[in-house]
């Protein structure tokens, strides 16, 4: 009868990252020089004094041995500092955090001991890919909200019948977002808090690209409301620190929420490695002169993408953070077969907005994550042509 595998892997999306990196390989075995615009891999490199950290870290003995369940006192004390310098938001490092290998693997834990086969998750729509992943895993029901272009890229909470925010569970927030770029004021965040506290939902803010906010516009969900009782955030540290091979972050707010988190990541997953703990406390203690410089660089990068192809005549969001251009394809193209025509034709490979929910079906997703002059050279090789 051959393997019999578990009724979840039947659920198992494609992952589109997967996908899109499987067509830029074939692309350059066929011998095209590809300009890879679909990641949200950084390209850079962390400070010296984080690295320094690291290797120090490595020789320390005590670094070889298993690290404490909860993460390193220091990295959670970093973190918290962390949160009371750049956010104003006091925490209590040992009941209201908890270190994560990133941003996914927090997720993870919290999709899992927040929602049963059958609750509803609501998210923004488009979405970041492994929410639709999750909630398919855990085979809950989707509730997705239309963002909106006039309304900056976010959804209109509002416009939601109290009868399906009763049905919710958990509300997925995403600021700066994946994929529009897209930032939330404060305002946002607390009408969402008000009506998780009128229809007892959690809200679950994915907080990955904090600091990389246009002229250092950022908002932390806990500034925003509180640390509330239905609130938690979770941040990582690779796109702040480019540690992104590194695998750190933390989850942050609800106490209860937080602590139950910790009992099944006990379980079910494994720490931060100790040394890249040490060099992130280094970085979250640090004055964020280095967080400063990359938002800087990456706004510089998104002028000449989107300043470039805004001359040619496309239409883009004026995103104020994150690390992409969020472009709507041309008239008579979808999304798909417009990524799929700059790959071939051009050698630019840009992810269709397909890949983040129908909302995004007509738009497409640019990275800033290559060189200056690889964003100039693919921006004149879109001028060519298209």
């Amino acid at each position: 009868m051959g393997v019999r595998f578990s009724t979840v892997t039947a659920n198992m999306p494609a992952n589109v990252f997967e996908r899109m990196d499987r067509k830029v390989s074939e692309a350059r075995r066929a011998g095209a020089d590809v300009i890879d615009l679909s990641k949200g891999n950084p390209d850079g490199f962390p400070e010296a004094f984080i690295r320094e950290v690291a290797r120090a870290g490595v020789d320390e003995p005590l670094n070889a041995r298993y690290t404490p369940f909860d993460g390193k006192r220091r990295f959670l004390d970093a973190a918290a500092g962390w949160y009371a310098r750049e956010h104003g938001v006091k925490l209590d490092a040992s009941r209201e955090l908890f270190a994560v290998e990133g941003a996914v693997d927090g997720l993870a834990t919290l999709f899992s001991v927040l929602l049963d086969a059958g609750d509803t998750v609501a998210f923004a729509a488009p979405y970041y890919p492994s929410y639709h992943c999750m909630a398919a895993l855990r085979g809950a029901r989707e509730l997705r909200l239309p963002a909106r272009a006039k309304l900056g890229w976010l959804p209109d909470l509002d416009a939601v019948a109290a009868r399906e925010w009763d049905e919710v569970r958990v509300l997925v927030l995403n600021y700066p977002n994946n994929p529009t770029g897209a930032q939330a004021p404060a305002a946002f965040f607390r009408r969402a808090a008000e009506l998780a506290r009128i229809h007892d939902f959690v809200v679950l803010h994915d907080f990955a690209y904090a600091g990389l906010g246009v002229d250092g516009q950022q908002t932390s969900l806990l500034a925003a409301v509180g640390v509330d009782e239905r609130a938690v955030e979770v941040c990582s540290l690779s796109k702040m620190y480019a540690m992104a091979g590194w695998r750190a972050g933390f989850i942050a707010g609800s106490e209860r929420i937080v602590d139950v988190a910790k009992e099944f990541h006990y379980q079910m997953g494994s720490m931060i490695t100790s040394f890249v703990q040490d060099a992130g406390a280094s970085a979250l203690e640090s004055d964020q002169s280095c967080v400063a410089r990359l938002a800087a660089r990456y706004a510089a990068r998104r002028a000449v993408v989107a300043g470039g192809l805004r001359a040619l005549g496309y239409d883009l969001f004026d995103s104020p953070g994150g690390l992409y251009v969020w472009m709507h394809a041309p008239q008579g193209f979808d999304g798909d077969r417009f990524a799929d025509m700059l790959l071939e034709r051009a050698g630019v490979a840009v992810l269709p907005g397909s890949c983040f929910g129908q909302v995004g079906a007509d738009h497409v997703r640019l990275s800033l994550l290559q060189p200056g002059e690889r964003l100039e050279e693919a921006v004149r090789r879109i001028g060519r042509c298209c």
